[in-house]
């Protein structure tokens, strides 16, 4: 009987262990009573509120105090978020469109099921600014953000675009080391996904980056060694795969262009080079039939047209009104002049 209360006990020990706790507050005069808790499988989507996300709802008591507990999440770490929503019914779906919510305050923290996590008033009554927990991690989002305000004060210092640029520069290496050192793959995801946003400036770094950096590769690495099974560590394999693809495939479309621009050269050149070689042979041989005709007469001239058209003795000498004998004489110092034997040979010099 002892026996049996002894495991019963154990067992129920144990259960009570392995559960969550996630408590805080918000504030009452500000905030709605409704406080969600979502987890965030797709690191794309880390801010914001998305309604598939959402795993838990609560009411805060008139103090602002509320409690999420239970065990159903996950052994591992994951990325979590609770956020109060000001918005009121009816414009929920308005405001809400594609996660965006200008009237939220939210939380990103990595906890697992067994995490106690304490979000307590800070400086001025305001909510979600510290965290309390037995999980060393949790507030690996708080760190980032607060590097990245720092950024966003560098950048409003002086505000031009030679300022901007040095920043892009220096906060995109900085965040990355950050987020190195931090030791958590799981937090450097955010700052990834802020690096790599197709809609940041830091994104033309990022490209340019990813072609020699290893810390792409080495953030890989981090994940599979870490969290093999969370959906994180497949999304980021894929997008690396698909980013290094696009980077090769633009690459070889470069290279592919230069050829193109190549051969339509070669093209271009060879056209121009046999139209020069056409010029200078039909100017040489109009220069050379211009010549062998100023040897001949005004007269032999005329007959030699008659000849290049392929008439016939008689008919030369009908149309010139001329006697076949001087047609004949006419032709006969033409082939000495121009040192031929036959009219074909003379048709040769000017038929081409």
């Amino acid at each position: 009987m002892r026996l049996r209360v002894l495991i019963i006990f154990l067992g129920f020990t144990v259960y009570c262990e392995a559960q969550y706790s996630f408590s805080g507050y918000v504030n009452p005069d500000e905030d709605k009573n409704s406080v969600y808790l979502s987890i965030v499988e797709d690191y794309r989507k880390m801010s914001g509120v998305y309604s598939e996300q959402i795993i838990a709802k609560t009411t805060a008591d008139n103090t602002g105090f509320f409690e999420f507990k239970g065990d159903m999440l996950d052994s591992e770490n994951r990325i979590y978020r609770i956020h109060v929503d000001r918005c009121s019914e009816n414009k929920k779906d308005f405001n809400h469109f594609n996660g965006h919510c200008t009237d939220s305050e939210e939380l990103l923290f990595i906890a697992k099921n067994t995490d106690t996590l304490n979000l307590p008033f800070s400086f001025g009554n305001q909510i979600f600014c510290k965290v309390e927990s037995n999980n060393p991690k949790a507030n690996a989002f708080i760190k980032i953000d607060s590097l990245k305000n720092e950024m966003r004060f560098a950048y409003g210092e002086v505000r031009s675009e030679a300022n901007r640029k040095l920043n892009n520069k220096k906060w995109f290496k900085a965040l990355q080391a950050y987020g190195e050192a931090i030791n958590e793959p799981l937090a450097e995801l955010s700052i990834y996904t802020y690096l790599s946003n197709r809609s940041s400036d830091l994104h033309s770094y990022y490209v340019e980056d990813l072609k020699e950096n290893t810390y792409y590769d080495n953030l890989k690495t981090r994940l599979e060694n870490t969290y093999p099974n969370a959906p994180y560590t497949k999304q980021y394999i894929n997008e690396l795969e698909a980013d290094k693809y696009m980077l090769a495939s633009s690459s070889g479309n470069s290279d592919t262009s230069n050829w193109t621009v190549y051969l339509y050269s070669i093209l271009v050149f060879s056209f121009l080079l046999n139209g020069f070689l056409l010029f200078r042979n039909w100017k040489k041989k109009t220069s050379k039939t211009r010549d062998l005709k100023a040897k001949l007469s005004k007269q032999e001239q005329v007959v030699l047209n008659h000849i290049l058209q392929d008439k016939t003795n008689k008919d030369i000498a009908e149309s010139l009104f001329l006697s076949v004998s001087t047609v004949k004489t006419h032709t006969n110092n033409i082939y000495k002049k121009l040192n031929v034997q036959s009219r074909d040979d003379a048709k040769s010099l000017f038929v081409k």
